[in-house]
């Protein structure tokens, strides 16, 4: 009799495989959740004024190198580095406008 209990009931291996798989199964699911990559909001507020401060120094820059290059070319100083300039400003602030603008439109990503 004591052959037929034990083919019915489960081994007391296969308790302890199903336990380490189930902690196995948990650990893995930590692992996850700590490796999976966060979406803050500070992290997107980082590239947003890293973006800004690029456009501003890249349009300053870029309109005095240009400006400076026309100026040594046609012999215009200080005119072309002037123009020039003032273009480089407001390409970059047009960029930093269209960037708020794409930004605020649209929604907020589910993280």
């Amino acid at each position: 009799m004591s052959d037929d209990k034990s083919a019915r009931e489960p081994i007391a291996e296969d308790a302890r495989i199903d336990a380490l798989e189930e902690r196995l199964k948990t650990a893995r699911e930590r692992e996850e959740e700590r490796n999976r990559p966060k979406a803050s909001g500070a992290d997107a507020n980082y590239r947003s004024g890293n973006r800004v401060l690029a456009d501003l120094l890249g349009g300053i820059l870029g309109g005095l190198v240009i400006g400076f290059a026309v100026d040594s070319l046609f012999d215009t100083s200080p005119w072309g580095l002037l123009i020039g300039l003032f273009l480089g400003i407001v390409v970059a602030f047009r960029n930093i406008f269209k960037m708020a603008s794409t930004q605020s439109q649209t929604p907020p990503e589910d993280g």
